[in-house]
């Protein structure tokens, strides 16, 4: 839930007793372990993946985290239950706001992340759904890039609209377009730390800068950032990060899931555009979010009142698998990342092969600034690609491939294969899935941890059958 070592450097500003009173409330395991030499925090090494946020379990000496499936927890006794109800002390009510097992995964990514604290949900959809929500409402809005999954596309298109909160779009990644579309009732900047599914890296330092000149926060969808194995967000200035758990982080298609991450860096006071954080909170008798909870605010105010509300919780057994995931995120990263340059790379020499997208390709538009943001030596698991011919050639192509799976997910262990167009981003017009990067003979990739000579024969025969006649 919360990272130690991220509160010891962002509480200078708050009172001297403002540090102990929430340690006191935060929950103990979650402070177990959280390694903080520069190296490890900077580069995300496997000590970070394998034990932040967790001890062995004191009760039974089990190593692994153990799953919590209660939906309940015991009040000590009456003034405990009033405490925890009041916020005037952190600990486990009941399984929708807070668990256990979901408390070693938030910490573990937040400590990855270099982020100050952490709230899982149920999916990417509801972590984007829940940040957003914390912060605008009826009649706010928020400046997006148009470079984006389909998925978001549509949730800030149309359900969002619903809420009464609106979305300005930017159709090209230059960080003035995003400056000028800001106005007095914009309260963040959104984009994906690698676009999908064109790959465009946004420069976050310089929309950092834009978002915090005019005192909003810079909101990142870092999914395709690895759980920060390729590029931590946070580090370049980005105040929120999210991530649909579900890709790189699980690693192994098992789960459903999203993740919060709170920089723990923004001042929510400063601009005054932010009454939900400091005027007093309706649902806690007057509590207000930044005085009592300085740092973690924005983390506390969206467990305690959008998760609590709305109820997208991620369940236990969900953290757990992804935990196992976590363990192995390096690994996998840099697997993912060598096998998708050496497809990338192989597609270009195809004769067949129209046009190759891939960040690792010196010819992609970003390569440059992946050299500049990204960890080195390593952009990805995701290319894209087009044959020549038309779309029904593309659709050979994918029909054809035997060992990769057509199926609408990234960042499996598996290499997965989709035709965009006709189904991640097929509710949007023509018009936006142009300005969202997508073609009509755009084939994704998200290249798995098979053997590369394995995966390269797949694709090599595919084609071959698509161009035979």
């Amino acid at each position: 839930m919360i990272n130690e070592h991220a509160i010891d450097h962002t509480t200078s500003s708050i009172s001297p007793g403002y540090k102990k009173r929430l340690q006191m409330l935060m929950p103990s395991q979650a402070l177990a372990f959280v390694p903080t030499t520069s190296s490890t925090v900077r580069h995300g090494k496997p000590v970070l993946q394998l034990h932040a946020g967790q001890a062995p379990d004191k009760t039974t000496n089990a190593r692994a985290v153990p799953v919590y499936a209660s939906t309940s927890f015991v009040f000590n006794d009456s003034a405990h239950g009033a405490d925890l109800f009041g916020l005037r002390q952190f600990g486990h009510i009941y399984s929708r706001i807070g668990n256990p097992t979901v408390d070693v995964f938030e910490a573990r990514v937040a400590a990855l992340e270099g982020g100050a604290a952490a709230v899982a949900t149920s999916s990417g959809q509801a972590a984007q759904f829940l940040a957003i929500s914390a912060i605008a409402g009826v009649g706010d809005n928020i400046v997006s890039t148009s470079y984006l999954y389909g998925g978001t596309y549509n949730q800030f298109k149309v359900t969002f609209k619903q809420y009464g909160i609106n979305v300005k779009w930017v159709t090209e990644p230059k960080p003035e377009a995003f400056a000028a579309a800001i106005d007095e009732k914009t309260k963040a900047i959104f984009v994906e730390s690698i676009a999908n599914p064109r790959y465009i890296v946004n420069d976050i330092p310089a929309l950092a800068k834009i978002a915090h000149d005019n005192g909003i926060p810079l909101i990142v969808d870092n999914t395709f950032g690895m759980g920060g194995y390729l590029v931590k967000p946070i580090q370049h200035g980005a105040d929120i990060v999210v991530h649909s758990a579900t890709k790189w982080i699980g690693g192994h298609g098992t789960t459903i899931a999203g993740v919060i991450v709170d920089s723990g860096k923004f001042d929510w006071t400063k601009s005054g555009k932010f009454p939900g954080f400091t005027e007093p909170s309706e649902g806690y008798h007057g509590l207000k979010f930044s005085e009592t909870f300085g740092s973690v605010a924005f983390a506390v105010k969206v467990r305690t009142e959008l998760l609590r509300d709305v109820g997208p919780c991620l369940n236990p057994f969900g953290a757990f698998l992804l935990l196992q995931g976590l363990e192995t995120l390096s690994l996998r990263g840099q697997r993912h990342s060598d096998n998708a340059l050496a497809l990338a790379q192989w597609l270009e020499k195809n004769p067949n092969v129209a046009w190759v997208s891939y960040l690792g390709l010196k010819s992609h538009e970003s390569h440059e600034l992946a050299q500049k943001l990204l960890r080195g030596n390593a952009y990805g698991g995701v290319l894209s690609f087009g044959v020549k011919g038309d779309a029904k050639t593309a659709s050979k192509v994918v029909d054809n491939l035997k060992l990769a799976s057509h199926l609408a997910n990234v960042g499996d262990a598996k290499t997965l294969v989709i035709h965009p167009a006709t189904t991640t981003h097929s509710q949007l017009t023509v018009e936006e899935q142009a300005t969202s990067g997508v073609t009509p003979d755009l084939i994704r990739v998200s290249a798995g941890i098979e053997d590369i000579s394995d995966i390269i024969a797949d694709f090599d025969n595919a084609i071959r059958i698509a161009f035979a006649n």
